[in-house]
């Protein structure tokens, strides 16, 4: 594993240990060179995911990016980090087991909205409102209108 403060190649483990209840390994690794430490995260990946943007181009999936907008979405309310990290590994499970090799971002989304709905409603309208790009305040109006007939 590369240094990520100098660039050696020569890290050292000092400390492994399951994570995520584990579905992680979590690694403490140092650099003999310039002395610096950090941690490395290893996780099972059963296949790699390409997604399908809504303009037609081809990314590979990125599990942080999906992190990063379950967290945003989660910001400030009483979900843990750790419940965050079991919401993502279970985002990702399903779609390396459900979904082809190829995924929409709209699938992902979808996926997120539905876990999110059951996690925390004031999260699940935070992230819909970006998804589905709400406007003025009559979008949130008529999203709210239609969770409540559910």
């Amino acid at each position: 594993m590369r240094c990520p403060y100098c660039g050696s190649d020569d890290t050292q483990v000092k400390d492994s240990r399951p994570a995520e209840d584990a579905a992680a390994i979590r690694r403490r690794r140092s650099c003999p060179a310039c002395g610096s430490r950090f941690t490395t995260f290893e996780r099972v990946q059963l296949r790699e995911l390409t997604v399908l943007k809504t303009d037609g181009r081809r990314a590979p999936f990125d599990r942080e990016k999906l992190a990063r907008s379950i967290r945003v979405a989660l910001r400030k309310r009483p979900v843990d980090e750790d419940r965050v990290e079991r919401i993502v590994n279970g985002i990702q499970r399903r779609l390396e087991t459900e979904a082809d090799s190829e995924v929409t971002s709209r699938q992902i989304g979808e996926i997120v909205m539905e876990t999110l709905k059951e996690v925390d409603q004031v999260a699940y309208v935070r992230f819909a409102s970006v998804y589905r790009n709400f406007g003025e305040a009559k979008d949130f109006r008529a999203f709210l209108g239609q969770l409540e007939d559910k």
